[in-house]
């Protein structure tokens, strides 16, 4: 499962999603979790409702079943559900290991039903019903 962090200082979920400088991508499972690759965004970052800076940052998290944020707008995170991406906003500054410690624990034991979605990303879904006599 992939997991995108929004942060100012690679460190840390310090960042707004629409205003951050880099957005890290980790694969994670029950296992561990490595560092696939670090997107880094420039150019006019304010928060200033400006969507055209969403694209990019978008495309970056596009197979991430997971974003964790600092903060998100209401456009921006209807954009990231609409992905099947999972937002969830940390109340202050985190430590991305920190965080996948945490989740690692959650997937170790019993997941919750949105990790248990986050999980199937990407995943056919099988729906095996085994036929039923109807009673006329």
């Amino acid at each position: 499962m992939k997991i995108a962090f929004a942060t100012q200082d690679l460190v840390s979920v310090d960042a707004h999603f629409g205003s951050a400088k880099h957005i890290r991508i980790y694969e994670m499972d029950q296992d561990g979790a490595f560092l696939l690759e670090t997107h880094t965004f420039d150019g006019n970052l304010q928060e200033d409702g400006n969507e055209d800076k969403l694209a990019p940052k978008l495309a970056s998290i596009s197979e991430c079943a997971i974003l964790y944020v600092a903060a998100i707008g209401g456009s921006a995170a209807s954009r990231v559900i609409a992905q099947a991406i999972h937002p969830i906003r940390v109340t202050e500054s985190e430590p991305i290991d920190g965080l996948l410690d945490s989740l690692q624990a959650l997937l170790r034991g019993t997941p919750p039903p949105w990790l248990r979605k986050a999980l199937g990303k990407g995943k056919e879904r099988i729906l095996d019903f085994e036929e039923e006599e109807v009673a006329a």
